[in-house]
């Protein structure tokens, strides 16, 4: 076996570019680029070696390692988990900031290569620049701080580990039970230090992406339970998403009147078009969908986590009569909720499925039809509400004075409810467009009122709901599908937090367009604060003398070379939206949008904590609340 002489960082580099995966027959390149912001740890050995020969990869300067690392992961996301982007960065501060990024891929379980730097493996310069000095253990660097959101971890301080080390990272990533990120650290000295790498190492190498199949017993308890229910439902999650199940679960929906109901990550698997796709579940579901919830059966969820928001904190369901059947390709995930388990794939379980249901129906007869019909009404009522400067919806009286109300319409010089611009958005985009969002009150906008038309074109991360994604997950969804429009909804709240991608979408000429909501504060948290009893505390943005700030984002984005717009009327967001589709360059539409103008919930409950003692009559009667609740809740 012959050998070929490299440092660490060219080996790297090379088995980057012979890794493929195999899906349904099809066989591509799995790492399609790497994201950088180079320093002290990495410039001098993974630049080096990209410089020299990046081979295939589309190598792309970042501005923000947490920003950039985001990207990677939605580029992994709206490409279904077949292709990722890995990540450098440099040691100490720039590795520490993808500890959100990292936590943001493992709740999602999203595909992403981390290559931060690491401390001198021989240790002579100790302390070096930016390294920690923990007095109980040398060993320890600003890299330990990933192992908990790392679905794979390991450090490199010998050439010739790295050899089993990537192997086991891409094991890990292409497992469709274990996909998340994975770390590898190398130290910065190693980086540039060569080895005889046996040639075998860089041959192409295939991971194969096979579907498991469900067993005899599996598929038997799953017929045997479907068809004694009368009022099944199917909760769509994200492991349908990435195993393609759309037409298995609109053929099984079809044939035996199933409602299908989605979580965030699951959303857009079938398009809301499709008759029986009652939309978001849970918290911030449709009044249609947790209806069928509610009075279900059984449940079958199909690669959902039950996060609380999917569940209600666990108070959607009737724990009396509810039965679970679970499909997925984690078997942790599959046991939750004490439910039947299938460890298998989405896709071709449905498919098997298919053929052993006969002429089973369910006992909803017209009830779905019913059901989505008085939710479109709905949703036309949300899209028809105004607020003015003299009365506005007295369903927010409670939480807002009206001269609060009246002193926000003011100082932003708007009378736009975040609703109705929200839905005004979703009627004017094309239909293919991809939607992005994460945290704040926009997610729950997203998934109880916006209708996806084309499949996969709903970009939520809401596993970890961090802030500040919105803007990166854009440009990650942008060079996953480059002949789509991208809209990234995002409050001031999160522009503020991180949008530095939005440079690096400029300086490559990757269009991206931000719809930006501007309420002039963290709105979402402070709903969540006041409806719990507390006053409204350090989540409005106010100067020191108590003045409502009102910031021109739209300035902003233009003096970074955006075409910007100013909307704060419907008939001025249409018309930016309109000519935002004509652009070549990066769009920034700025809203002012009332406080307190977004959608709320549909028989859905969610437990945070709230204070056992205060001396608030409200934060009282809060706690009160909560304890009732939770009487009916399951613990387990």
């Amino acid at each position: 076996m012959g050998t070929i002489r490299l440092t660490t960082a060219q080996a790297l580099i090379k088995f980057l570019n012979q890794q493929y995966v195999a899906i349904d027959g099809h066989i591509t390149p799995f790492v399609a680029g790497l994201f950088n912001v180079f320093g002290h740890g990495n410039v001098v050995g993974i630049g080096q070696a990209l410089e020299e020969d990046a081979g295939h990869l589309n190598v792309i300067q970042g501005k923000n390692e947490q920003g950039m690392a985001h990207a990677a992961i939605a580029f992994a996301k709206q490409n279904l988990r077949k292709q990722i982007y890995a990540v450098s960065t440099s040691a100490g501060p720039g590795a520490a900031n993808l500890v959100a990024a990292a936590g943001t891929a493992f709740a999602n379980n999203i595909p992403v290569l981390l290559l931060p730097a690491d401390t001198f493996a021989t240790r002579q310069p100790d302390p070096v620049l930016q390294q920690l000095e923990q007095d109980y253990s040398a060993a320890v660097t600003t890299n330990d701080a990933l192992k908990p959101v790392s679905r794979y971890w390991d450090r490199i301080t010998r050439p010739e580990q790295l050899m089993s080390s990537l192997l086991r990272a891409f094991e890990v990533m292409t497992n469709p039970a274990t996909a998340g990120p994975a770390t590898v650290c190398i130290s910065q000295d190693t980086e540039g230090e060569a080895y005889d790498f046996d040639e075998a190492f860089f041959e192409k190498r295939i991971h194969y992406i096979d579907r498991k199949l469900p067993t005899e017993r599996e598929l038997d308890g799953a017929v045997e339970r479907i068809t004694e229910s009368k009022r099944p439902v199917i909760i769509v999650g994200g492991g349908a998403r990435y195993s393609e199940a759309r037409e298995a679960l609109m053929a099984i929906s079809e044939r035996h009147n199933i409602p299908l109901v989605e979580t965030h990550a699951g959303k857009s698997t079938v398009e809301f078009q499709f008759k029986n796709n009652l939309g978001g579940t849970g918290i911030l579901g449709t009044s249609a969908a947790n209806a069928v919830i509610r009075n279900a059966d059984l449940v079958i969820g199909i690669g959902t986590r039950y996060t609380d928001f999917t569940t209600s904190s666990k108070t959607a369901f009737n724990w009396e009569e509810t039965r679970f059947l679970n499909i997925n390709v984690s078997r942790p995930q599959a046991y939750k909720l004490d439910a039947f388990q299938v460890v298998a794939d989405a896709r071709a379980t449905l498919e098997l499925l298919a053929d052993r249901l006969d002429d089973y129906k369910t006992a909803y007869g017209s009830e779905l039809e019913r059901l989505k019909a008085e939710w479109l009404t709905e949703r036309e009522r949300l899209a028809n509400v105004t607020f003015d400067r003299t009365n506005f919806d007295p369903e927010i009286k409670g939480q807002f004075t009206q001269e609060i109300f009246n002193e926000y319409a003011e100082a932003l010089n708007t009378e736009l409810s975040q609703t109705a611009a929200f839905l005004a958005i979703n009627d004017v985009v094309a239909e293919d467009s991809i939607v992005v969002g994460a945290a704040g009150s926009l997610p729950g906008d997203l998934q109880r009122l916006w209708n996806p038309a084309v499949p996969n074109t709903y970009h939520l991360e809401y596993g970890y709901s961090c802030m500040g994604y919105e803007i990166s997950g854009s440009l990650g969804a942008k060079l996953a599908a480059p002949n789509q429009e991208v809209y990234a909804m995002a409050g001031d709240g999160s522009f503020l937090m991180l949008h530095s991608e939005f440079i690096t979408a400029l300086q490559y000429n990757h269009k991206i367009n931000i719809l930006l909501f501007d309420n002039s504060g963290f709105g979402c948290i402070n709903n969540l604060q006041m409806e719990h009893g507390s006053d409204s505390y350090f989540c409005e943005f106010r100067t020191a003398d108590n003045q409502i700030m009102n910031i021109d984002y739209a300035k902003v984005a233009e003096g970074y070379g955006a075409k910007t717009y100013r909307a704060n009327t419907i008939p001025e967001l249409k018309a930016a939206l309109e000519d935002a589709k004509k652009q070549q360059v990066s769009t920034l539409i700025e809203m002012k949008v009332l406080p307190k103008t977004m959608s709320d919930g549909y028989e859905a409950w969610w437990h945070v904590g709230v204070s056992e003692v205060s001396a608030k009559a409200s934060i009282q009667k809060a706690h009160e609340a909560i304890v009732n609740k939770l009487e009916r809740a399951r613990k387990y």
